[in-house]
């Protein structure tokens, strides 16, 4: 609480008892407290009854419930939301520090008297098992929601690879290069790196159901207009857009997660996550690749990509349920508001009051001094980076490897990319088969998750990445070794590649879990610029170097970084405890 917060709640408390309430106020609240205790367990029990305007008293405490407010799960989640508030724009109250005189109130009616303790009035969840807390939800509904989701991300990460499959044939109609062709793929991922800088405080700051509802509509909207656009400045322009709008998910639906999902349960939701954001670039070449050779040509590429994002559209703006803890109890203190007609209540998200300086600072800052001040999230994102980027230098490398060596079409080319989608899955697969022995671990530790516990795959995923590059270099670059030879490289790299990015990425919200979606931000930009540069470069490397020697490099350079999990499991704990954003609860014993 900062020096403004004490000031306010100082003159709450020297503030009179006695102007509440008097009889002749024309709308009362009623309010009993009484107190029941028991020997045997020598606990206490507030019973609260309030009375609505117009209405019978309503009971709003049980007295049979028993110290709720100390049960650990309940204190962990109000520190967890007061974290948030602390740390969000506007909470200091800096908006409201003016040196102008005060208006009159009006209507000669002097200033009112200050509310009494503002803690009082701010709405809380009812204990552990309150159904309006979204890690209460059922199951089904989870699930449900982690479809959608799902499918959400699915369809941004494919819409940002199908293009690459048409940008032989967009050059040639608009009558440029193939390196500016393939600016409709880096534009799109460069919109992936700048749009996270707004979704995630955005989705801190109003929850995450507005952004998710209009990112996936901004996405469709210019998805159509890449598909009608008339000359190369408009279809360039407008894919960065898809992009910018498509990256809401990327950086929003790992902390719909984090609200939804327990340290039991949140491994498992983030492995389909990073699923659907890896697999979806590597499906749609292929899809692509048919399309264009087709009579539909290239624009169907995007009006494909704009149904689906339509479709993600109705099912986020019909089914999707608000799950950000401040925001839900901001709906809450809303409709209390308006039963009991007692203006004082609130939730602590509505003490926020935006300011554009602060706003900037804060929120539009966070990511990036999140990158530049955190070792943790800075390593881990250029590794992640490294990874993103040759994910989209794949797109390139494949189609010369099996389109120009071995003479493949353009829709067949893209099939040799099941390789990698089926070494993820067994990534998937085998992350799953581990999480067994990470609940074990949990449970030992009193439920208190060590985010150094996710990085062994990350490590083990880090070697077979690199040997898959060396595969790929040395069994694609000539004809006569059969196109199966390299095309099985992928299990290697497939494998690896969600690994590496699918445990980091559980490591930052593990290590991060208040401001995931910051993190998750962070991360998401430095990756997509990678995302976005490498395949501008990548025939220019693989045409000089050679498809052998271009492989040898890089999976040396993936050697190289394969270090870097290997120190945080070493030494996280000790870089957490230094850090201003780590709310996860320090270690009480060794990564081990």
């Amino acid at each position: 609480m900062d020096i403004v917060d004490k000031d306010i709640e100082k003159a709450e408390l020297d503030a009179s008892p006695n102007r509440f309430p008097s009889p002749d106020q024309r709308e009362a609240l009623a309010r009993t407290v009484t107190v029941s205790s028991s020997s045997s367990s020598g606990s206490s029990a507030p019973s609260v009854t309030r009375q609505e305007i117009g209405m019978s008293r309503l009971q709003t405490q049980r007295d049979d419930v028993v110290d709720l407010e100390r049960h650990p799960t309940a204190l962990s989640r109000i520190q967890t939301q007061r974290s948030q508030h602390n740390a969000t724009v506007g909470a200091s109250l800096k908006s409201r520090q003016s040196k102008k005189p005060l208006t009159e109130f009006g209507g000669g009616k002097p200033y009112p008297p200050p509310l009494p303790a503002r803690e009082e009035y701010v709405v809380e969840f009812d204990g552990v098992d309150d159904p309006l807390h979204a890690q209460n939800w059922p199951l089904k509904r989870k699930l449900f929601i982690g479809v959608i989701l799902g499918y959400t991300t699915l369809t941004a990460a494919f819409g940002s690879s199908i293009f690459s499959a048409a940008t032989r044939e967009v050059a040639v109609i608009f009558g440029v290069s193939t390196e500016v062709g393939v600016l409709g793929v880096s534009l799109y991922v460069l919109g992936f790196a700048t749009g996270p800088i707004l979704w995630a405080p955005f989705s801190e700051l109003k929850g995450r159901r507005l952004p998710l509802v209009l990112g996936s509509f901004g996405f469709s909207i210019f998805s159509i207009a890449v598909a009608v656009g008339k000359d190369l400045q408009t279809v360039l322009i407008c894919r960065f857009w898809s992009g910018f709008f498509g990256a809401c998910p990327l950086a929003c639906v790992a902390a719909v997660f984090s609200d939804m999902f327990n340290n039991r349960t949140r491994g498992i939701a983030i492995t389909v996550f990073s699923m659907t954001v890896f697999t979806g670039p590597l499906l749609a070449p292929f899809i692509g690749g048919f399309i264009v050779t087709s009579h539909l040509g290239w624009r169907w590429t995007e009006y494909i990509v704009a149904i689906m994002g339509f479709v993600a559209f109705g099912l986020n703006l019909i089914f999707l349920r608000e799950t950000y803890p401040p925001v839900v109890l901001v709906s809450k203190a809303e409709e209390l508001r308006r039963r009991t007609k007692n203006w004082g209540i609130h939730a602590k998200q509505e003490e926020i009051e935006v300011d554009f300086r602060e706003l900037i600072e804060k929120n539009f800052s966070r990511p990036l001094r999140m990158l530049v001040l955190e070792p943790i999230v800075l390593l881990l994102s250029i590794y992640m980076s490294f990874i993103y980027g040759l994910l989209y230098l794949f797109l390139t490398a494949y189609p010369i490897v099996f389109q120009r060596i071995h003479g493949f079409s353009p829709g067949v080319g893209g099939l040799p990319f099941f390789g990698m989608i089926i070494g993820q899955l067994s990534a998937g697969l085998f992350i799953v088969l581990r999480q067994p022995s990470y609940q074990k671990k949990l449970a030992a530790n009193n439920d208190k998750p060590i985010p150094e516990w996710r990085l062994p795959e990350v490590i083990i995923g880090g070697v077979a990445f690199s040997l898959g590059l060396f595969w790929f270099g040395w069994s694609g670059y000539r004809a006569d070794i059969h196109w199966i030879v390299p095309t099985l490289s992928g299990l290697l790299t497939g494998f690896g590649l969600l690994s590496i990015f699918l445990q980091s990425l559980n490591y930052l919200v593990d290590a991060y879990l208040m401001f995931a979606a910051s993190a998750i931000a962070a991360n998401t930009l430095l990756r997509s610029l990678f995302g976005a540069i490498f395949p501008l470069f990548a025939v220019y490397m693989i045409d000089g170097m050679g498809v052998q020697w271009a492989g040898t490099l890089l999976g040396c350079v993936a050697a190289l970084l394969v270090p870097v999990p290997v120190w945080f499991y070493l030494r996280g704990a000790k870089i957490r405890e230094k850090s201003k954003f780590a709310p996860t609860p320090k270690p009480t014993g060794s990564a081990e």
